[in-house]
């Protein structure tokens, strides 16, 4: 079988970056091109130091047809204006890493219909699709969290609090993002208005039909989203009403997910440490009372991003689900 011929947009920011250090070891891809308008002809490895040892890879401004797959790993909004502006041949299949095509509403553009790529929901839509719209880290494991309860029919009201890392801002220096801000520091931000609402709302809507939905302006994730003081990772904690015991809860979260590559339910409490450099989501359930608490955690730039992108190339093009991403975590 020839290797998958891959291109990235967008090669210089954090998730081009996670997305170059993933596919160069994979054994099924060949890496094309690396596209950066502000650093084109230069090594790779002047803006991703880490990759000193490649100084064969170089960024482009070019752009080329010749590649089976694009990732697109652009700033929110900026995926529409590139496909807008460029003519990408229709074998050409698309993962995009931004927020354009993640809504029902917003999936057909140009000629292409993009699939919401959550493998854990829609692995059989993302095996047959042409194009893909990569969820949001905050989606990702917030959803991971919630999955289970909304296939039985489970969920209500929400409240759900998650702290992600300083990469979670992108590459782009701003106020919050200078080490001498985030040094022992944390902030709540975005508080009940966080961008991936939507689609969180739109995959539990998926499969609990029944609940409220935002275009009823009945929101039933109230999120508030933490900056933390660490690279990156994000640590979510959901609380919802629910009579069922603990026993039972487990037991549900493990059939939900008995087929899951990547998202395991734990019976021990779970920490930041399980997940980071890894493309797992690790989840834990308490009950006090009537109220059950799920703590889920991820890699915000990988199952929350890059790592999530090459899951759902492989589910695409017909590979081992976990090829190129079994990653063990920086335990010490």
């Amino acid at each position: 079988m020839a290797k998958i011929r891959v291109g990235i947009i967008g090669a210089a920011g954090y998730t081009g970056g996670e997305l170059i250090r993933l596919l160069i070891t994979h054994p099924e891809v060949e890496l094309t091109f690396m596209h950066s308008n502000s650093n084109g002809g230069n090594p790779v490895y002047q803006v991703h130091q880490d990759l000193i040892n490649h100084p064969e890879l170089i960024f482009t401004k070019e752009l080329s047809s010749d590649v089976d797959v694009l990732f697109l790993c652009l700033g929110h909004g900026n995926s529409k204006k590139f496909l807008a502006e460029n003519e990408i041949d229709a074998r050409i299949r698309i993962i995009d890493l931004a927020n354009d095509f993640r809504l029902v509403k917003d999936k057909a553009f140009k000629g292409r219909d993009f699939v919401y790529g959550l493998p854990e929901i829609n692995r059989e839509a993302i095996k047959t699709a042409k194009d893909v719209a990569n969820p949001g880290c905050f989606a990702t494991c917030i959803q991971l969290g919630l999955l289970p309860l909304a296939a039985a029919g489970l969920l209500s009201e929400v409240y759900t609090t998650g702290i992600t890392g300083s990469t979670g801002a992108g590459q782009g220096l701003s106020a919050t993002s200078h080490f001498s801000w985030r040094a022992n520091n944390i902030q709540a931000y975005k508080t009940l208005t966080h961008q991936h609402l939507d689609e969180i709302q739109q995959s539990l809507h998926q499969l609990q039909p029944l609940l409220p939905t935002w275009a009823e302006n009945k929101e039933i994730i109230n999120f508030v989203p933490w900056r933390g003081d660490f690279p990156r990772g994000i640590y979510v904690s959901s609380t919802i009403t629910c009579d069922k015991d603990l026993a039972e809860l487990n037991a549900l979260y493990q059939d939900f997910y008995k087929e899951a590559r990547f998202t395991f339910v734990s019976e021990q409490p779970i920490f930041l440490k399980q997940v980071v450099n890894t493309n797992l989501c690790v989840i834990y359930l308490e009950k006090v009372g009537s109220k059950l608490v799920v703590h889920s955690a991820t890699d915000n730039l990988l199952k929350g991003a890059s790592g999530q992108a090459v899951q759902n190339m492989n589910l695409m093009f017909g590979l081992e689900e976990t090829t190129g991403l079994n990653l063990k975590a920086n335990y010490f």
